[in-house]
């Protein structure tokens, strides 16, 4: 994401000095989802976070029951692997 980013803010300086009305109004459109992209990525950041402290005070608060989670879904995934193999 951050790659993309920075691409689209290099064609922007490389198109700063081409004249013409369909260019700078692509550049505006594009400045906007920049910015656009920018909140929703903090948001997504804080989203992820928020989730993680969440996880980790749940297993904190029942370590067994999380412990009987993990196995049990690795139970299955593996399951599921071995059978498909077949």
């Amino acid at each position: 994401m951050n790659q993309l980013a920075e691409d689209a803010r290099a064609l922007m300086d490389a198109t700063a000095d081409v004249a013409g009305e369909k260019v700078s109004e692509a550049r505006k459109r594009l400045a906007a989802m920049l910015e656009s992209g920018k909140v929703i990525a903090g948001k997504v950041r804080e989203q992820a976070v928020a989730g993680a402290k969440a996880a980790d005070a749940t297993i904190r608060e029942k370590p067994y029951q999380a412990i009987a989670v993990a196995a049990a879904l690795g139970l299955i995934i593996g399951y599921l692997v071995g059978r498909n193999r077949d």
